[in-house]
């Protein structure tokens, strides 16, 4: 009985941490839907025009839980068209939609919306779609996990409403250009809500006031940068503002920390969010300056767990350490979790973001790397290595963490730890910190910053930075479910010498990576391919022969 309570305690916690990784992500589906098609899919109703801005100006009415109001969007087309698609959730109700004054006629074709315009758009036409809607959004049943909105009440009971979306997507409460690779320039949204509480958005607050019915508010925040669709936010509370600086040395100038609490925690903040500052030099060391400098740096409390909205980071660990109190990194150490991932997407998902979901490994696996250089500036490279191989017994290695193009589809939830383990493994495969440690910067502070990319971009960029024929590398652990498979064996070569032949066997051609081994307390290294090579060392008898797996994510086979 003792052992039976024991085996089910432990597969709780894997479930449990599984459960972590997974956050938004089902993996590869059976078959895809039209409605996978139109969420996903690139079509001339959707390349014919590049938005530039949204100016979305809402009411929320909190005791009916609805949304009234429009949006207007502001585009530059691309080709010439008379039919464009916007997306809108089908139980959110369109009242209009209005171009140059005039009515447009629109079909609905499940969340997706096809506007016929009046006359041909003409190539390179800058213009404005607005559009009118109302209706109650989906209220999620598991934020973030599964996207929707929160209507709650604080400890006070006072009403929080919050918002998150990743997942299901922007258009469930908003009329959107539902597309990973057409992000605005900027934005704004201006929202009308109770008076008695407070709304944080993204950016920076360009006005707040007080209507003349006595009884309703309405504030409007702006965003300065590219922002996708899902990081806009809405959160709604009895907010206390506690306001600080982050003095960055390498720009010689101040950043604006925001943190927007409950009052009764507001003395618990003051010290739990201490972490920030510490974990904001570490990351401007590694991977640049805080990439929204004048939008500032935010946490909002939130009635859910967390999730990376740009510049309004949503925080709900409860002031804990670790995930919910418990200890995340399984080496015990005491950071917050949500703090540190959620602020590492500020570079990986918001700066640099993929152009479609199948890509959202780049968001989610660099940001988890990211986790490991956090560990690496605050405790030593050592207990970084801990940290990372920590992750590996959660790994199945069942599907590749890329998903399918074009049809809304990530790909597996250990993109999370396999893709920090497969960077820590590109890194010793490298074997240079300097040149590693360049590289990942000038992908975020020239490459690619503020851009929206794809896996192609990604390989050719990392190729380019480090000098190295790495996209075998990326293939095989991004685009496959197996990892590299290292086959050696030993033998005898006369009475002093003996000679270790070895061989890669992956599912990609070409694939070439160093290995790293020891004998006798002796260190070598040694470039293995697809095909039998080998190394002669001196070693009249080997006591031990250890392929380093603590610094590589790579399976082993001896044959005898």
């Amino acid at each position: 009985m003792r052992n039976s309570s024991f085996i089910t305690f432990i597969l709780l916690i894997f479930s449990f941490y599984n459960s972590i990784q997974a956050q938004l992500l089902d993996g590869m589906p059976s078959s895809f839907s039209h409605a996978d098609s139109l969420r996903g899919g690139i079509r001339p109703e959707r390349t014919c025009y590049d938005v530039t801005y949204y100016n979305l100006n809402i009411t929320l009415d909190i005791p009916t839980r609805s949304i009234s109001g429009s949006n207007k969007i502001y585009f530059t087309t691309r080709s010439t068209f008379y039919k464009l698609q916007i997306d809108l959730f089908e139980n959110m109700i369109i009242d209009k939609i209005v171009y140059d004054n005039t009515t447009l006629s629109y079909t609905r074709d499940a969340n997706a919306v096809f506007v016929m315009m009046n006359d041909t758009i003409r190539k390179n036409t800058k213009g404005m779609l607005e559009v009118f809607y109302h209706g109650n959004p989906i209220v999620a049943k598991r934020a973030p996990w599964d996207g929707g909105f929160v209507f709650t009440k604080d400890k006070e009971g006072k009403d929080w409403v919050a918002v998150a979306c990743e997942g299901t997507g922007a258009s469930l409460w908003w009329p959107c250009k539902e597309l990973l690779s057409d992000e605005p320039d900027s934005m704004e949204l201006t929202c009308t809500y109770t008076k008695d509480l407070f709304f944080v958005g993204n950016g920076q607050m360009s006005s707040d006031k007080i209507n003349t019915d006595n009884s309703t508010r309405t504030t409007t925040w702006k965003v300065t940068y590219p922002i996708n669709n899902y990081n806009l936010t809405l959160n709604i509370g009895n907010y206390k503002n506690i306001h600080d600086v982050y003095h960055s040395t390498k720009l010689n100038s101040d950043l604006a920390l925001d943190y927007y609490v409950m009052p009764y925690n507001y003395d618990k903040a003051i010290t739990h969010f201490k972490q920030v500052k510490p974990m904001l030099s570490i990351y401007e060391k590694y991977l640049g300056p805080y990439p929204f400098w004048k939008d500032g740096y935010a946490l909002v409390e939130t009635p859910y767990l967390g999730m990376e909205h740009q510049s309004a980071i949503a925080y709900g660990n409860d002031y804990k350490t670790g995930y919910a109190g418990r200890d995340y990194s399984r080496i015990g150490l005491n950071f917050d979790y949500i703090i540190i991932h959620e602020s590492g997407h500020e570079w990986w998902g918001n700066s640099v973001s993929c152009k479609d979901i199948a890509d959202l490994w780049i968001h989610e696996g660099f940001c988890t790397y990211t986790e490991a250089l956090y560990v690496e500036g605050m405790y030593g490279k050592k207990k970084a290595q801990e940290y990372i191989n920590a992750k590996k017994p959660e790994i199945t290695n069942k599907e590749a963490i890329q998903g399918v193009y074009g049809v809304n589809n990530e790909g597996s939830g250990e993109m999370y730890s396999k893709g920090m383990l497969f960077l820590n493994t590109l890194r010793t495969a490298i074997n240079n910190d300097s040149l590693w440690f360049a590289s990942i910067y000038k992908l975020l502070n020239d490459d690619l910053y503020h851009r929206n990319v794809d896996y192609n971009e990604v390989v050719r960029v990392m190729e380019q930075n480090t000098r190295k024929f790495i996209r075998p590398l990326f293939d095989q652990y991004v685009q496959h479910a197996n990892i590299p498979l290292l086959i050696y064996k030993v033998e005898d070569k006369n009475r002093f010498m003996k000679t270790i032949y070895y061989k890669w066997q992956t599912d990609v051609p070409n694939f070439q990576m160093r290995f790293y081994f020891t004998y006798n307390n002796k260190k070598e290294d040694a470039m293995a391919t697809n095909e039998w090579r080998s190394f002669d060392f001196n070693a009249k008898k080997i006591k031990k022969l250890i392929v380093d797996q603590e610094r590589m994510y790579i399976n082993l086979q001896e044959l005898k």
